[in-house]
């Protein structure tokens, strides 16, 4: 089944997605065919941020560090739930656009779900800082691509167009407003990082119906603008 995933790679909602999309699936027996698109959070991010991802956002959303600290302790367990660390003390977000071009790079290879995972673990368990030029060699280096290969991306504009039609089809064609965001079969769309039991209602209706367009979704976990949050109950 052919999915395509609108997603950013500091945004620990879309990793949680990915788990539990890629768990659904297995418990179904559904072969996912994953097609990776860009959504940059904060596109005007600097290469590594200055001060903790807390003072960041409570800065930037007039909240206390207090809250943010709160929420983030959240988002670790429902993160642990789906058997990821979530080392939100040390997570350092920074610019993720040159991560999206070796995504596209790995996934030109058919290495993209390696490559999105490799930068998760990086941001949200390693607490590596996923703009430095660094990390990004780094992860591409995990995942088996030529060396030679990222630098000449890196050192160009490489890849460019692909992150930025891709944020276009999100946001002019599809209206994301925050991710993950998920189409499958180029027909049935989901957003936030939906429980399993709704991944596993739109394989079982996609498969039984393919004119059923439509899949009744609560509303779920997304990162938006750079914030991520819980769905208030």
């Amino acid at each position: 089944m052919r999915v395509d995933i609108w997603s950013d790679v500091v945004c620990p909602f879309c990793y949680i997605g990915k788990k539990r999309l890629e768990a659904a699936a297995k418990q179904a027996g559904v072969e996912l065919e994953v097609h990776w698109h860009s959504y940059e959070l904060d596109p005007e991010a600097p290469t590594r941020q200055e001060v903790s991802n807390s003072e960041r956002l409570a800065q930037k959303y007039g909240r206390t560090v207090a809250d943010v600290e709160d929420m983030q302790r959240n988002i670790a367990a429902m993160a642990a739930e789906e058997g990821i660390q979530f080392n939100w003390e040390n997570a350092n977000s920074g610019n993720s656009f040159n991560a999206h071009r070796i995504i596209h790079l790995a996934q030109s290879k058919g290495l993209g779900s390696e490559a999105k995972e490799a930068f998760f673990y990086s941001y949200m368990t390693q607490g590596l800082s996923i703009g430095e030029r660094e990390t990004i060699e780094d992860v591409a280096a995990r995942i088996g691509l030529n060396p030679v290969e990222v630098e000449d991306v890196l050192d160009s504009e490489e890849y460019a167009d692909f992150v930025k039609f891709d944020e276009e089809v999100a946001q002019d064609q599809l209206k994301v407003t925050g991710v993950p965001f998920f189409i499958f079969d180029q027909r049935i769309a989901l957003a936030g990082a939906q429980p399993r039991e709704v991944f596993l209602q739109v394989f079982e209706k996609a498969l039984a119906a393919p004119e059923q367009a439509s899949i009744a979704a609560e509303d779920a976990a997304v990162c938006k603008d750079d914030t991520c949050d819980l769905p208030e109950k």
